[in-house]
């Protein structure tokens, strides 16, 4: 049986206010993009809402990044510590 029927919710992270900065967005102009109101943005970036499957390949049309880059069932690592454990990892693998 699904876990959501059995009455456990299960959270569902995004990286939308990180992605919509990067891309100098307002709420507003995303809104417009993905056809909702500036408010139903603010609440996906809150996790107040989730989206629809729908909605959901619409913004990662946007920002043009498969679903599993912007949405997840577990948090999100800051993409500082992602970058900077790439680097290091890289840079271990070339040392001799």
């Amino acid at each position: 049986m699904s876990p959501v029927r059995k009455g456990e919710k299960l959270p569902i992270y995004n990286r939308i206010s990180v992605l919509r900065a990067e891309h100098q967005l307002s709420r507003a102009e995303l809104a417009e993009r993905i056809a909702v109101n500036p408010q139903t943005v603010g609440a996906l970036e809150r996790g107040d809402h989730y989206p629809s499957l729908d909605l959901a390949l619409r913004i990662c049309a946007v920002f043009d990044l498969p679903v599993e880059a912007v949405f997840s069932r577990e948090e999100f690592r800051p993409m500082s510590a992602e970058m900077y454990s790439r680097q290091a990892t890289s840079r271990n693998r070339e040392e001799p």
